[in-house]
């Protein structure tokens, strides 16, 4: 699986006519694989961009634990200035109290698309991205952020199918083990967030059963984020 994922990533570049990959490294188990993955089809034309913005110093640590162990080249980028600035000149009176914090936290996986396309504008590579099966079949993702990518490594990949590769690319254990996480705010979890487990999602989408509530529930992101993957709708007149 590795080789064929490594010899894929290579023929896209390579018939985009780009020299290489970046991708955003978080300090999850899926920016993990996507990097060794990588680095794996581009030895010495990849680049790792670190992105922190308000976040847990543990993601910033386990991020540098993998560049380090892979040899993987980084460069961070702190975005905690760049949100501030644009949230003090955004109008408070914008939109309603309710959706405040969707909006903010949205804002962070925009600012580090922008980065990476910057950086791969530069370096004429393609981005990366670090989802999943499980997450795009539910939209779990910020449009035009860190849904807003090249290539998608992991998208025919089962979340448990990750942690299995991550066990075999021999990712740190810590980082495999850890509770998934956007970093979107203090405590957020991806299933405290979409409110059921990944093993449920994983089982659902791949025998189509599970508990009538869990099912609604998966049913109901399934069809409230189908904008996140269709084209953009134009007039057809």
């Amino acid at each position: 699986m590795t080789d064929r994922l490594a010899a894929w990533i290579q023929d896209q570049v390579a018939g985009s006519n780009s020299r290489g990959v970046v991708l955003g490294l978080s300090g999850g188990i899926d920016s993990a694989v996507v990097a060794v993955l990588c680095k794996k089809a581009f030895p010495d034309n990849v680049l790792a961009a670190l992105m922190p913005c308000y976040s847990p110093g543990q993601d910033l640590e386990d991020a540098k634990a993998v560049a380090g162990k892979f040899s993987i080249p980084v460069v961070t980028v702190p975005l905690d200035g760049v949100y501030d600035s644009l949230l003090n000149v955004i109008p408070e009176t914008v939109g309603s109290p309710e959706t405040r914090r969707l909006a903010e936290s949205n804002l962070k996986p925009r600012l580090r698309m922008c980065a990476l396309y910057f950086l791969a504008n530069r370096m004429h590579y393609l981005v990366a991205g670090t989802s999943n099966r499980s997450e795009l079949s539910i939209g779990y993702t910020t449009k035009w952020g860190d849904g807003a990518v090249d290539i998608i490594p992991l998208g025919n990949l089962l979340k448990r199918q990750v942690r299995e590769l991550a066990a075999f690319l021999e990712i740190p254990r810590s980082i495999i083990d850890k509770p998934p996480s956007a970093g979107l705010w203090e405590g957020q979890t991806d299933e405290g967030e979409m409110g059921f487990t990944y093993a449920e999602l994983d089982s659902y989408l791949q025998t189509g059963e599970g508990r009538p509530d869990v099912i609604a529930r998966i049913q109901m992101r399934v069809r409230a984020s189908e904008h996140k993957r269709r084209p953009i709708p134009v007039p057809p007149f």
